[in-house]
């Protein structure tokens, strides 16, 4: 999996300080995108264990508050393989601090059981361990910069117990 960019001590994209992966590689291309280069999954520079580690020491420290995963799009089913494992280690290493995923799918129309970014074994792993999901494609028409945390007012922020609760 390819990244475009390692934000660290970001407080755009999540509460609090926190570390932003953005990865590449999306489908969805959404017209009015603001990242359009990171639809190309060779994009960027390869995700390695010394990012893995620099991201996981950061993360470690008092002041942050977590990490978040963006793009491109973390469930396209490439970068959902390639994420999950690290998204379990972030876990076990600082269960303490919150995890936020962003991506252009819905939830409860792709990326449940039966569905088409759907992965058995994989993407259940991911959504266990998400504290925030902000869901919904990029719609120019809907755009407002008023929003925290999304761009357009039909992309949702999910809690753990909204999600769970969707994935009953």
């Amino acid at each position: 999996m390819n990244y475009s960019a390692i934000m660290y001590d970001d407080v755009v994209d999540g509460t609090g300080f926190r570390a932003s992966l953005f990865v590449s590689g999306c489908r969805n291309h959404c017209p009015g995108c603001f990242s359009k280069l990171t639809w190309d999954f060779g994009y960027g520079k390869a995700f390695t264990p010394t990012e893995e580690y620099e991201i996981l020491e950061y993360c470690s420290r008092d002041y942050v508050e977590g990490l978040s995963i963006l793009g491109g799009d973390p469930f396209e089913e490439e970068n959902q393989v390639a994420l999950v494992n690290f998204i379990k280690r972030f876990k076990a290493k600082c269960p303490t601090k919150n995890l936020w995923m962003y991506t252009g799918y819905v939830l409860d129309r792709d990326l449940l059981k039966g569905q088409r970014k759907y992965i058995y074994g994989v993407t259940d792993d991911i959504l266990d361990r998400v504290d925030m999901l902000v869901d919904g494609p990029f719609v120019q028409a809907q755009r407002d910069l008023s929003l925290r945390f999304r761009g357009s007012s039909n992309q949702r922020l999910l809690t753990k117990e909204q999600i769970n609760s969707l994935r009953k």
